[in-house]
């Protein structure tokens, strides 16, 4: 395996932008394709649905065939190994413990100054449609990170889109974790046509409010250009980890590590940052043993991302590694050094941060609980992880007493005059309070 040792004082100009700068770069050939399928899809409906997918995903499907049939859901339970079904079942019940702690499931009232209260109310959104990818591999566990905060959020019409297999048929382990969850509406569509979908609506698939869940960069793409469309959710673009590390740990443990991520696809982001060259030089070697084990095509995809997208970076001090942590603002971050928890406080760009004896990213992604939906491409510096408040929206309310009335008037009128909306000062200076009488926040 061809594996990059850099030092990072004496990375190009162009290496750095490629490190750093992981944003998808939609080519026009991209935008043009799903600019013809979002015109296609709002004029078209169901029919330029049923054409793109045979299109792009080679699946000839009539109208009534894009809907997932209950017979199906019910038939995915026997298509799984039980070891499979347990799995799924565990990791839901994870994700919801954790989950459960996000909810907000009463009003929030504070009192801002006498007789002025202010608070807010987090209420679900009424219909979201959750992506589920497809292609270079089978997203079970995408379901399970996406359908169970949307679940416990109370969201009251959750959508599945998910691409068709070769032979139009959904995953069965995808059809089981949706069930579970209580999820009946599943599309066998995915790509741009997915989201024109769900944006516009067709006599099929419902409109919906919001997009969330991973996809290629045509989703990406079509997400974007329809943002004004539908809320297309927070980014998530192809898989990316960064792995710290000292002197300490072993190499082949690091090695594995930076092969999760590295598996995705050729598009994926992995990198390994220490201060250590006799570690950098080890792991180097590991990666070769490693990826040995790996089946052909995943190891491909490893090979191109270790040799083009991240590698293996040396810096001056583990504070450097820190700071060059701080800067790439990876989706995953793991951290194997000897003092985990003082090293974890230092990080503030990251989607996850994963320390101790058994900082293995594949734990996070399927089992620990956690959401595995995390931002992409340095957009951890403003976007966090999916949750349950993807699926929410917060309105603000407020409530005042004749006292709050009262003092808040004078500045409400100053303010209003100094930028010259009449009708603001007005409103307080002559509200016909005679027949208001004294309340309170009940």
């Amino acid at each position: 395996m061809n594996v990059r040792v850099r030092r990072l004082d004496s990375l190009s100009d162009e290496d750095r932008r490629m490190l750093f700068d992981r944003r998808p770069q939609s080519e026009p050939d991209v935008l043009q394709t799903c600019s013809e399928v979002i015109d296609g899809v709002r004029t078209g409906g169901d029919a330029a649905v049923l054409t793109f997918t045979k299109r792009f995903d080679g699946v000839s499907l009539r109208a009534e065939e894009l809907r997932v049939s209950a017979k199906a859901l019910e038939n995915a339970e026997s298509a799984l190994n039980r070891d499979v079904r347990e799995a799924i079942e565990r990791a839901i019940g994870n994700i919801e413990r954790f989950h459960s702690m996000q909810l907000v499931n009463e009003d929030r009232w504070m009192e801002v100054e006498p007789g002025v209260w202010c608070g807010e109310r987090w209420t679900p959104v009424e219909t979201v449609c959750l992506y589920v990818p497809r292609g270079r591999g089978a997203f079970a566990s995408v379901a399970c990170m996406l359908g169970t905060p949307a679940r416990l959020a109370g969201v009251e019409r959750i959508v599945v889109c998910t691409p068709p297999g070769g032979d139009g048929s959904v995953d069965a382990a995808t059809l089981y974790a949706c069930r579970l969850l209580g999820i009946d509406e599943i599309y066998r569509v995915g790509g741009a046509q997915a989201v024109a979908a769900v944006a516009f609506g067709t006599v099929t698939i419902p409109r919906c409010d919001k997009i969330v869940g991973p996809g290629n960069v045509y989703v990406s793409a079509a997400r974007r250009l329809l943002g004004d469309v539908i809320d297309p959710g927070a980014p998530a673009g192809p898989s990316e980890s960064l792995i710290v590390c000292d002197d300490s740990p072993d190499a082949g443990n690091v090695a594995r590590n930076l092969l999760i991520e590295a598996e995705h696809g050729e598009n994926s982001t992995a990198a390994l940052v220490t201060h250590s060259e006799s570690l950098a030089e080890a792991v180097a070697v590991e990666l070769s043993v490693q990826a040995r084990r790996l089946p052909e095509r995943r190891r491909d995809f490893a090979e191109t991302v270790l040799g083009d997208r991240g590698g293996i970076i040396v810096t001056e001090s583990l504070n450097a590694s820190i700071a060059f942590a701080n800067q790439f603002a990876a989706e995953h971050v793991a951290l194997m050094v000897r003092e985990p928890w003082s090293v974890q406080s230092k990080i503030r760009n990251a989607g996850e941060i994963l320390f101790g004896d058994f900082p293995i990213i594949s734990l996070a992604n399927y089992g620990m609980g956690m959401n595995a939906i995390i931002p992409t491409g340095g957009s951890a510096r403003s976007y966090s992880s999916v949750s349950v408040r993807d699926f929410q929206k917060m309105t603000s309310l407020g409530f005042c007493t004749r006292e709050g009335f009262e003092r808040l008037r004078p500045m409400v009128s100053a303010m209003s005059r100094d930028e010259g909306f009449a009708a603001h000062h007005l409103a307080v200076e002559q509200w016909d309070d005679a027949s208001v009488e004294a309340g309170v926040l009940r």
